[in-house]
C-alpha cells in the first residue's frame, strides 16, 4: 500500500485487437464490423496465456466486434469482467470503409491525410488528434491501484501512445502496433513509465511484413 496521502499508481496496457480477414487483405475496416478469423482467434488465445502472468484487474474494450471478440477470448483465460468503452473504437474513415489501401491512394482527401493527419480528416470527419483524444479520454477512466486492460484499434494505440511517450503525434505512424499486441505504461500522478510496446506472444512475428506496405 502506498503511504497515507498517496494514491497508487494506474497499470495501463493496451492490446490490438487480433487479426481479421481483412487485415490481410489490406482493406480499411474503420467503424465497419469485421469478425476475427481463425488466426486471430489463435492469436488471442496464445495472448491470454502469455497476460496469465500479469494480474490484469479488469478489461475494457471497443464496441466492434473484432475488439469484443479478442477481449472476451482474453476475458475468459484470465477470469476477469470485460466492459465497454466506444471512446476506443477505430479512426472513423467514412467513404474509405471497406475499400483496399491501393482502391483510395488516388483520392485526394486520402493524399492529405496521409501527408498531414494532424490538420487533414478523414471523410468520417476526424483528425488523428481527435482520435488521440478519445484514447487519452478512456485511458484517464482508468482506476488508481488497478491493472487494466484496454482493447483497441491499431491507429488509436498508435496515436494514443504518442501521448504518454511524448513523440510528436505527426510521428505516430513509425510505431509498430501489430495485431493482438500489447503495449504497456504506468501512470503514478503524472509520471508516465512506459513498460513495453508491441510485446508479442510470437515475437517473430514484428518482422512480418506490414499489412499496409505496397505490395511489389
Amino acid at each position: 500500500m502506498p503511504p497515507e496521502g498517496e494514491s497508487s499508481p494506474r497499470d495501463i496496457l493496451i492490446c490490438r485487437h487480433a487479426e481479421t480477414a481483412w487485415n490481410r487483405e489490406r482493406r480499411i475496416m474503420g467503424a465497419l464490423d469485421v469478425p476475427l478469423s481463425d488466426a486471430g482467434r489463435a492469436q488471442s488465445r496464445d495472448l491470454a496465456r502469455l497476460l496469465s502472468a500479469f494480474d490484469i484487474t479488469r478489461i475494457v474494450t471497443s464496441p466492434l466486434v473484432r475488439a469484443v471478440e479478442t477481449a472476451e477470448i482474453l476475458a475468459a483465460g484470465l477470469e476477469v469482467d470485460v466492459s465497454i468503452d466506444p471512446d476506443l473504437e477505430e479512426v472513423r474513415f467514412g467513404r474509405w470503409e471497406g475499400l483496399t489501401y491501393e482502391e483510395i491512394r488516388s483520392d485526394p482527401q486520402y493524399a492529405g491525410y496521409v501527408a498531414n493527419p494532424v490538420e487533414h480528416p478523414t471523410p468520417g470527419g476526424e483528425t488523428i488528434g481527435d482520435v488521440q483524444r478519445r484514447g487519452v479520454a478512456a485511458i484517464d477512466r482508468a482506476v488508481a491501484g488497478e491493472r487494466t486492460l484496454f482493447v483497441s484499434h491499431g491507429d488509436l494505440i498508435r496515436a494514443t501512445l504518442c501521448r504518454y511517450l511524448s513523440i510528436p503525434l505527426a510521428q505516430y505512424r513509425r510505431l509498430r502496433i501489430d495485431n493482438a499486441s500489447v503495449s504497456a505504461f504506468a501512470d503514478d500522478r503524472g509520471r508516465i513509465e512506459v513498460k513495453f510496446v508491441n510485446l508479442l506472444a510470437a515475437p517473430e512475428r514484428a518482422w512480418e511484413r506490414l499489412h499496409w506496405e505496397r505490395k511489389t
